[in-house]
């Protein structure tokens, strides 16, 4: 078993084309997600039964920024330019923050916040990994 796991291992692509699998994936989600917040910034769906016009400012503000935040950092994280990886922290660190320090205003969301911790932990694990495999060259 173990030296099936060995060759699986050793068959693998370089750490570097998974981490752009990796940034890729994440892009479709955030691609998805950007594309949501517009669809109810323009009125073709609710969010929770309210429409955008009637929710209260901080969450019309919060639509906006993330709507164009998702689709920014998506197009960076698909073309695997740092800016893109930057644009994205910085999504995750600003929607961690919207839940913790201002969850009166946005509610607690403990499954989300641990959603963007573990993709980030991916991430950075991914890297270290890439960076390991390209000083062994």
């Amino acid at each position: 078993m173990l030296a099936n796991l060995h060759a699986i291992l050793s068959s693998r692509p370089p750490w570097s084309t998974i981490l752009v699998w990796y940034l890729r994936a994440i892009a479709v989600l955030l691609l998805g997600g950007g594309l949501i917040h517009w669809a109810r910034i323009i009125g073709i769906t609710p969010w929770r039964d309210v429409w955008f016009w009637d929710m209260p400012l901080a969450w019309q503000a919060a639509t906006v920024f993330f709507g164009v935040l998702d689709l920014v950092a998506a197009i960076g994280l698909w073309l695997a330019v740092s800016w893109g990886t930057v644009m994205w922290l910085f999504r995750a660190g600003s929607q961690i923050v919207m839940h913790t320090l201002f969850s009166d205003i946005y509610g607690r969301r403990p499954y989300e916040i641990s959603f963007y911790l573990l993709t980030i932990a991916g991430y950075l694990l991914l890297t270290y990994l890439m960076e390991r495999e390209n000083r062994a060259r």
